[in-house]
């Protein structure tokens, strides 16, 4: 039960991201919770959604697989979202964007405490045309443009 507790956890923080529920962070996300990619913490979590959600207002994130082991659960993440505003200081493109992610949390008393992430953002960047792939590149990997 402790395990699909925290998976329900999980889910809900997604689903309130995916509804635009950002009143609902702190409800999900402990106070000294540290994301160990981005290197911030509760607040700065707060700053890189709305950063987000400026730069793809659509955002979507499915959830693929969703595994739970101790105090942690592994989320495999699809997602998608069109580049409509600022994005690291890349004008918006309007370009739709699809990509794929991994994501660790550690939950303690109910509540997102630690976060790891693996997402594929070169994938992003080619996507909003921020990289572009060499000739080399494209005779390496045909199937990548």
């Amino acid at each position: 039960m402790f395990l699909e507790k925290n998976k329900t956890i999980v889910r809900g923080f997604i689903e309130a991201y995916n509804e635009r529920k950002l009143d609902l962070i702190d409800d999900f996300v402990s106070p000294d919770y540290i994301d160990h990619g981005n290197n911030l913490g509760r607040e700065g979590l707060k700053q890189l959604i709305a950063m987000g959600l400026t730069s793809f207002p659509d955002w979507h994130e499915t959830i693929e697989d969703i595994i739970a082991e101790g105090d942690k659960v592994w989320v495999r993440l699809s997602y998608t979202g069109s580049h409509k505003g600022d994005f690291m200081g890349l004008t918006p493109t309007g370009k739709k964007i699809t990509s794929k992610a991994v994501d660790i949390y550690r939950i303690v008393d109910g509540k997102l405490a630690e976060y790891w992430n693996v997402t594929d953002n070169v994938n992003i960047f080619k996507q909003v045309g921020a990289i572009e792939v060499t000739e080399k590149g494209k005779q390496l990997f045909p199937n990548e443009r």
